[in-house]
């Protein structure tokens, strides 16, 4: 003992005039002398049931009014404690008995405490992922899950597709969301694989790898929001990310090939078909301008025959009214026209040859006079 005997413990030496002798006054008053009498126990409990009694309304008997008004008490406690708060990215719903009766807005609400109610308050702020094909891991790593990222397409080739979805709780149909699906995660990831595997099933490979990977995102995240719509699951889905497609590894390499030769088989298609759009024209031009040409020729050798003929009318019709001024006129004429693209010299047959004109070349001389005055220009430098 920390104390001794005679201390009287804690509160005192018992029987001095102190009036020590525990915890619910003096002890009882025994004889003279310094010892005294220890404190009876059935005195002790006598007087903590006068004190009770005298705390509890009705004065010493604790009768059925009393007991009433304590069992009224602990239910007014139990009762305050159904009151709850729910936070801005939660909804609360209240359950009775198991049963979902309402949901309630943020801040402070009420339902009936346990175990009659309950409260379920889910995050319908918070956007969840979840992850089909692959698993992230640390420092950026991630795991190929190859049964759930093999897929067979429209063409019959398989090709290799990791993505994820982003989803989160339908604030307007929580409770769809908290007793329709057993497991969330797991129904979500299996109706998103699903549908994956259904649109890709309808396109080909080329198409999928290449330039049709946004239409499949918006096209998957519209099956998985209808199905899970079905479901009633109460889920938004918010974004389908197609995180990689490529070939099987086993044949990555042949399949590159492959896309390169079919690379260069568009290209050489392209350049054909840019040599032909720039040949084509060229060619119909010239050989509209040829056409042109040939119309302009034949008009112009009707044009040309047709004013023949009617020159030779007209020569004829002189000719029918003065046959030897016609003949005359016509032989002048084409003495006129022999002789003028010729050189001539004139001799006068009359006065045995006294009649001989001298010819002076004045326009040969004149060439020759000019092609010799450069020569002689070049000989002096």
């Amino acid at each position: 003992m920390p104390w001794s005997n005679q201390s009287g413990g804690p509160w005192g030496p018992r029987g001095s005039g102190g009036g020590g002798g525990g915890p619910w006054g003096s002890g009882p008053q025994g004889g003279g002398g310094g010892g005294g009498t220890p404190p009876d126990l059935e005195e002790i409990l006598r007087r903590s049931q006068d004190r009770l009694k005298n705390m509890v309304p009705g004065g010493g008997s604790m009768g059925g009014k009393g007991i009433a008004l304590i069992l009224i008490g602990v239910v007014v406690v139990w009762l305050l404690t159904g009151f709850y708060t729910v936070r801005p990215n939660e909804v609360g719903l209240n359950l009775i008995f198991g049963r979902y009766v309402g949901q309630t807005a943020p801040g402070l609400n009420y339902n009936m405490p346990y175990p009659i109610g309950n409260v379920i308050k889910p995050d319908v702020t918070q956007v969840n992922r979840t992850e089909i094909g692959y698993r992230s891991g640390v420092q950026g790593r991630a795991a190929e899950v190859l049964e759930e990222s093999l897929m067979l397409t429209g063409d019959e080739n398989i090709v290799d597709i990791d993505f994820d979805v982003q989803w989160q709780i339908d604030p307007a149909r929580a409770e769809d969301y908290v007793f329709n699906i057993q497991n969330p995660e797991g129904s979500i990831k299996a109706v998103a694989e699903s549908s994956m595997r259904e649109v890709i099933g309808r396109r080909d490979i080329q198409a999928i790898l290449t330039i049709e990977q946004g239409e499949i995102s918006l096209e998957v995240q519209q099956l998985i929001q209808e199905t899970l719509d079905t479901y009633g699951a109460g889920v938004i889905v918010r974004v389908v990310q197609l995180q990689a497609a490529v070939p099987p590894a086993q044949v990555r390499e042949a399949f590159f090939d492959v896309n390169a030769a079919q690379q260069d088989l568009v290209r050489l298609q392209n350049e054909a078909e840019t040599y032909a759009s720039r040949v084509v024209p060229e060619a119909r031009g010239e050989a509209a301008q040829i056409v042109q040409q040939g119309e302009a020729y034949r008009e112009r050798a009707v044009n040309d025959a047709e004013g023949q003929a009617s020159r030779f009318i007209q020569v004829y019709d002189e000719y029918v009214n003065a046959p030897e001024v016609t003949r005359e006129r016509l032989f002048l004429e084409t003495m006129e026209r022999v002789y003028s693209s010729t050189d001539k010299v004139v001799i006068d047959q009359n006065g045995n040859g006294q009649g001989v004109v001298p010819y002076l070349p004045l326009t040969e001389i004149q060439r020759r006079a000019q092609q010799a005055g450069p020569q002689a220009q070049g000989g002096t430098r």
